[in-house]
């Protein structure tokens, strides 16, 4: 007969993680358009004259 595991001998619940965080600045230090490559495709995230983000596939 199986018995359900008790609460004391489950895993021990991990908080959940931050996402990275990066700077903006860092990310478009070369210009306003960065390349991200996903397997086979290959996404632009481009930076506008009004300071936002677009990213384009």
């Amino acid at each position: 007969m199986l018995r359900p595991e008790s609460p004391s001998a489950a895993q021990p619940v991990q908080p959940p993680r931050r996402p990275l965080r990066l700077d903006a600045a860092l990310l478009f230090r070369a210009g306003p358009e960065i390349e991200i490559v996903q397997g086979e495709a290959v996404y632009r995230l481009r930076r506008t004259k009004a300071g936002k983000l677009i990213l384009t596939k």
